[in-house]
Parts: C-alpha cells; structure tokens; sequence
C-alpha cells in the first residue's frame, strides 16, 4: 500500500480517483479546478488526487500549447497544494525536471512514449517520490518488467503501474483488461487512465481526436478487472480547453460516473 498524505492507494483500500485538466492552462483556472473537484469528490466519497502538466512536451503540433512551463508550473501546483490541502501530481519529461518538481509533487508521471528512457526513470527513482510509469502504447504488459527494474535499481519501490491502452492500426487505440491483471503480478498499485485510452491519436491531423462518451465504461471495466486507481482527465468547459478537449471529462458527467463506480469497486473489492 502507498500513502500520500491522507490518501491510500492500493489493496484494501477505499477508491482513488487522479483527476485535473490536462495542462494548467492558468494560476486562477488551476485553483478553481481543484476546488470545486475537491467538494465533488468529498460528496462522492472518493479520495483525490489533482493532476495537471506544467509542460505537454509531446503534443501533435507545434502550435499546440504545452503549458506555462517548469518554474511558473511549479508554483502554480505548490499553491493549489497549499492552500487546498490536496496530493498533486505531474509529469516530467527529462531527468533534470525529476528533483525540482519532486519538491513540490507527491506523484511523478513517466509519460507512456518515455516509459522506457533509462535516464528518466533513475532520475525520478532517486527522488523517492511515487513515481506512475505508463505502459507505452506499443508495449505488452509483460515488457514493463523491465521498466519496473529499471526503477526498482534506485532503491524506490513506491510505484504505480498505469495502463492508456494499446495502439491498434493508425489513430486507434485499444484497451485489453487483460493488462490489470498482468500488471498486478509485479506486486504495485495498478491505474487504468480511462482519459488517454479513449484518444484518437493524431486523430484531427494537428491534434489527437477523442471519444469521451467512452469513458465511463471503460473505467468501470478497468474496476471490475482489478484496477486500484483510476486515472481521469477533466475540465470544467472541455470545449475550451487548451489541451485534449476531445477526451477531458466535464465536472457533471465526472460526478456521475464517481457515483457509478464506487459501489462497483466496494463490490470487487470483497471479492478480492
């Protein structure tokens, strides 16, 4: 079991649900975001932890925006921290981001295309944060092994597995729920990301594409397969969103898939 604060992340424990926009797209937007999904996810009885990407390095396009950067970042997720009493989490794209944003972050995201960048994960092991390693989409689930040791070498075994899916011909993607439990034999918490899952990859030509609508099912697949944790992207207007507008969940539809997958996860859980 993992512990973040007051958040517990693994077998027996109550559902975790890692949600935010995409990117910060602003300080003010950022903390309204996480404070108006803070209430939502307290009424729903689901433990919380905010997500957004001070930088998105590998969009489409190279007009697309990528986030105010590191440093302003950074400080942006340090306030939303502080003043709301929230776990947060980002990812990192070089080993030299891995300690400066370790400071802030309790959780450090390997992006599912650096999965197996050596350097990265040593630099993100050594900081003794919980690092969440995305299975790359052209990986089996059996090849994470080896990304596994990679970051167990540093000594940090405070891990969680993600799955986003598997590349299916061009600007598809497909989700096998075989994944969870392949994932949970290497003994850590296990994600299913049921935002990135749904993409269209470079779907829209200069941009992914996305099908939100499901979402919901598969999140509830994912729970039923074994998941800990689900992984999901949201927005308060997805239409103007600066980043995956195609795949980010509104508050409202969030809400009422939180208060669908609870009683399922409780109920997978006694089974267990």
């Amino acid at each position: 079991m993992l512990k973040i604060g007051e958040v517990e992340i693994g077998k027996d424990t109550p559902l975790v649900v890692i949600s935010g926009p995409c990117v910060i797209e602003s300080e003010a937007h950022a903390l309204k975001t996480a404070s108006e999904l803070k209430k939502m996810f307290a009424d729903c009885g689901v433990q919380f932890i905010y997500k957004s990407s001070y930088d998105k390095a590998n969009r489409s396009s190279i007009d697309s925006y990528r986030g105010p950067g590191m440093k302003e970042g950074l400080r942006i997720l340090k306030k939303v921290k502080e003043e709301l009493d929230l776990p947060v989490f980002t990812d990192i794209h070089h080993p030299e981001e891995a300690a400066p944003a370790a400071e802030v972050c309790d959780i450090l995201q390997i992006p599912a295309f650096l999965c197996r960048q050596t350097d990265l994960l040593i630099a993100a092991g050594e900081t003794g944060a919980v690092i969440n390693i995305k299975k790359g989409q052209f990986m089996s689930p059996w090849d994470m092994e080896h990304v596994v040791k990679k970051l167990l070498s540093t000594g940090n075994d405070r891990i969680i597995l993600t799955d986003r899916g598997t590349s299916f011909g061009y600007n598809n993607l497909v989700s096998d729920m075989r994944t969870i439990p392949v994932l949970k034999n290497y003994g850590f918490p296990v994600c299913f990301d049921a935002s990135h899952s749904v993409q269209l990859p470079g779907g829209m030509g200069s941009q992914s594409g996305g099908q939100r609508e499901f979402i919901p099912p598969l999140a509830k697949s994912a729970l039923a397969a074994g998941a800990n944790l689900l992984y999901i992207e949201s927005h308060d207007n997805p239409s103007q969103a600066k980043s995956d507008k195609h795949s980010v969940m509104p508050f409202n539809e969030l809400q009422k898939l939180l208060r669908e997958a609870l009683p399922l996860y409780k109920l997978i859980q006694q089974g267990s």
